[in-house]
This record gives C-alpha cells, sequence and structure tokens, in this order.
C-alpha cells in the first residue's frame, strides 16, 4: 500500500528517496513487499506521506500478517 500513499500524495520514488534518506532500492522493494520495513524506515515513511492513524494501523496489521506467514 506504500506506493498507493505516495501515488496519492503525488511523490515520486526520487522524491520520496530524499524526504527519508532511504535509498529508492529499498523504497522498491517495501512498495513491491519484497522487503518489511524495520521499525525507523517505516517511521521516516509515515512522516514523510503524513499517513493518518488508521493508514498506519492498516500497515502495521499488513506487517504483522505478512511475518506470521514466513
Amino acid at each position: 500500500m506504500l506506493k498507493e500513499y505516495r501515488l496519492r500524495k503525488n511523490i515520486s520514488q526520487e522524491k520520496l528517496e530524499i524526504m527519508t534518506d532511504l535509498d529508492r532500492k529499498t523504497i522498491f522493494r517495501i512498495e513491491n513487499d519484497l522487503n518489511v520495513p524495520q521499525l525507523d524506515t517505516f517511521a521516516k515513511l509515515v512522516e514523510a506521506l503524513e499517513l493518518t492513524d488508521e493508514e498506519i494501523l492498516a500497515e502495521i496489521k499488513k506487517i504483522i500478517k505478512k511475518e506470521k506467514h514466513k
């Protein structure tokens, strides 16, 4: 869902990379469910994308579900 949030805000991966100081490859991998973000990475994305409490909770639930199925 990260990609959806990013696109709704009309932010490119390149701009998000600058806003968060995260590598674009990391952003790509998180957006495509290839990586689960670490807490500090997640916090940077939440802040940059100005996610609501509901959006944050939805993302946390998705991460937990993915981790349980490993």
